[in-house]
């Protein structure tokens, strides 16, 4: 009797494998050349789904994009509107001294022509008063002229914000800190605060309540719908002509770039209008606020000299002339012109973004690159599982802040502006040209000596590469001869100087660098204390940069030698004694035998660790800011104590940002280039 299985026919044996495959199965077999029609649909639907979903993602992005934009629009044309009528006004409190009968005649003359909904006050700083207010809440017993009371202390502490930022910028000689401050009110309007100035010296503060907001002009739906639809009408179109996967794809990629490039002509056109209108609005504020001044100072019989110039009432919040509109009224066409293709530039660049991302979603999808996933998520799905926590960690510890930080790196951003939008505070490589072009490392003074400038970055990069080549240098040294050592056959109490010489590594080494800074201390360090007893003088050791770099040397060096110890200790115990015995045989010498048998065996251990202990070093921050703390004069900084200095010191965190990539980019190339130089790491 056979045991063999009857043999089933070709049809027979097919039936059950293809009843078993699943949808991504049927994906991939839209991937392989068809005999028909039957895998060209499949092919179809793929194409046509990525077309869809890549157009609508990247259109309806691009709308919310043009949404925020129009927004900015309107709210920057409020503002400027504000800002003309703020400005017109601080001229004509200024011109009646900031305080006074007079200032409370100006204030109540310029109320009538504001809109409604509009308050105006005055606060004097000498005497701490409120001059003049068209504010509701500043009626009967609280009408002013008055004292302002503890509630109101916000009020004054903003007068003297603003004080203090025209005192800073007018000694840096620069636009540091906001001169006019503006914020939202609850009933939709905004609050604008300027500085009055008197011979010189501000003297109080001048405030502009706005009514609500007009709402922002909203991208037509229509325009979405029809770039959206008929893109991918003229795709589904040829489709049932073209057969090609290839000429399928690029069909949709036409209709795709068809579908954005539209939108974004559309967009471009949208902002452009309401760019020009903009201009047209406040040139006509300016020009009604020119007028009305001139009439107030009739009435009032104010100071005519110095003469008016509205044209520096369009000004930014640093009170700088924005320059869009001339001291007589018009709009400065060339100075639109500009700004126009500004803006054009950045809706340009970010719509170039979206296309590119939704081309990526297109050929994703279109290709089969999303099948193929599902279909290996669906086959790993526990492994993916199992990882999932930890790559959702990576994303949002590491991942997410170093590419913030890189983004970062290319903004303004600094104490004073952190509220503003990243597009409003960028500025390209202008950190890295900062960084990178300043090559100002020494000069020559009158005296003829030479004069470091210790914050600059090729200086400091120098110091941190020789504080990282000595403090190496010295851990992998005093580690080598101590593990040696700790590898002598029948050395007495080996384990108790094992214990012993891995405690400065286990202790913390922040307490270790504050116990060595108390031991360099001039008065009371033990250092000194040693130097008297043999009758020497006790050092300054901060005052200098080279004995202010023997002090966190010395310190780092304490704390770097244990490492390296453990390691060379660990790679020597795994070296085979017979390697020694056969070369003691031939008669070589024990620096033969070093050379020959222990230099090469510890390399697949020691380069390794030499590497790890080049990027401790390189960014080893507690040790010199406890220890030294850069004195004297920041020359004794390293590059990563210098980014903290720019970033919670100085308050520069874009300069901060591009500092500490500049720092990433070079740990990186040496890794690198040790990397592959020695081949330590690779596999034998």
């Amino acid at each position: 009797m056979s045991t063999t299985a009857p043999q089933r026919s070709g049809g027979e044996s097919a039936a059950p494998a293809s009843s078993g495959r699943g949808a991504t199965d049927a994906l991939h077999d839209a991937g392989t050349p068809p005999g028909g029609s039957q895998g060209h649909a499949p092919r179809r639907m793929r194409v046509l789904v990525g077309l869809s979903l890549a157009l609508g993602l990247s259109l309806v992005l691009a709308q919310g994009l043009l949404a925020k934009a129009l927004e900015t629009v309107a709210t920057e044309r409020a503002d400027r509107q504000a800002f003309v009528s703020l400005r017109a006004l601080e001229d004509l409190v200024q011109r009646a001294g900031g305080k006074g009968d007079s200032v409370r005649a100006v204030v109540s003359a310029w109320q009538q022509q504001l809109p409604a909904g509009s308050a105006v006050r005055v606060i004097a700083f000498s005497g701490i008063q409120l001059e003049a207010s068209t504010f509701p809440e500043d009626k009967d017993d609280r009408a002013a002229p008055r004292r302002l009371s503890r509630e109101e202390k916000p009020l004054y502490d903003r007068g003297q914000r603003l004080r203090a930022a025209v005192e800073t910028n007018r000694e840096e000689g620069t636009a540091r800190k906001l001169e006019v401050e503006a914020e939202a009110l609850p009933n939709g309007g905004r609050l604008l605060s300027a500085p009055v100035t008197v011979d010189g010296s501000v003297v109080g503060m001048v405030e502009l309540a706005t009514p609500p907001l007009k709402a922002p002009l909203v991208p037509s739906k229509g325009a979405l719908a029809m770039w959206l639809l008929l893109p991918l009408a003229l795709c589904a179109a040829a489709s049932f002509v073209v057969r090609k996967q290839g000429l399928l794809v690029i069909a949709s990629v036409v209709a795709l770039v068809a579908g954005v490039g539209g939108y974004a002509s559309y967009s471009m056109g949208m902002l452009d209008a309401q760019v020009r209108e903009t201009q047209t609005l406040v040139a006509g504020q300016l020009r009604a606020m020119s007028e009305r001044a001139q009439a107030v100072m009739a009435e009032q019989q104010l100071a005519a000299e110095p003469a008016l110039q509205p044209g520096n009432w369009d000004a930014d919040p640093f009170r700088r002339p924005l320059g869009l509109v001339t001291p007589a009224g018009a709009v400065n066409e060339a100075a639109v012109a500009a700004r126009v293709t500004e803006l054009r530039s950045g809706a340009g660049r970010a719509l170039g973004g979206l296309g590119a991302l939704a081309l990526a979603v297109l050929l994703f999808i279109g290709m089969g690159g999303l099948a193929r996933t599902v279909e290996t998520v669906v086959e790993n799905r526990t492994a993916y599982a199992y990882i999932a926590p930890a790559m959702v960690g990576m994303v949002v510890l590491v991942f997410f802040p170093f590419f913030y930080g890189i983004t970062l790196s290319f903004t303004d951003s600094n104490l004073y502006n952190t509220g503003q939008s990243i597009t409003d505070i960028w500025v390209g490589l202008r950190n890295y040209v900062e960084i990178l072009g300043d090559f100002s490392i020494a000069k020559r003074a009158q005296d003829g000596s030479i004069v470091f400038n210790y914050l600059n970055f090729y200086y400091t990069l120098f110091f941190t590469v020789v504080w990282t080549v000595t403090n190496v240098t010295i851990g992998v040294t005093v580690g080598l001869v101590l593990a040696l050592i700790l590898n002598v056959q029948g050395l007495a109490l080996r384990p108790v100087y094992r214990v012993l010489l891995i405690l400065p590594w286990a202790m913390p080494n922040y307490i270790t660098a504050l116990i060595w800074k108390g031991m360099f201390h001039q008065q009371f360090g033990v250092v000194n204390h040693v130097i008297r007893m043999f009758g020497g003088q006790g050092l300054a050791w901060y005052d200098t940069p080279v004995s202010s770099f023997l002090t966190v040397l010395a310190t780092n060096g304490w704390l770097s030698f244990p490492f390296m110890m453990v390691v060379s200790l660990g790679a020597l115990t795994s070296i085979p004694t017979e390697l020694y015995e056969a070369a003691r045989v031939d008669g070589a010498s024990r620096w033969q035998q070093f050379t020959a048998i222990t230099l090469p065996a510890l390399k697949p251990a020691l380069v390794p660790a030499i590497i790890l202990s080049v990027v401790w070093t390189f960014n080893q921050f507690n040790v010199i800011f406890l220890v030294t703390e850069g004195e004297p004069s920041n020359s004794t900084e390293i590059l990563v104590t210098q980014a903290y200095k720019y970033a919670f010191q100085r308050y520069r965190y874009g300069y901060a940002a591009a500092y500490s990539t500049v720092i990433f980019g070079i740990l990186l190339l040496y890794s690198v280039v040790q990397n592959r130089v020695s081949r330590a790491t690779e596999a034998a």
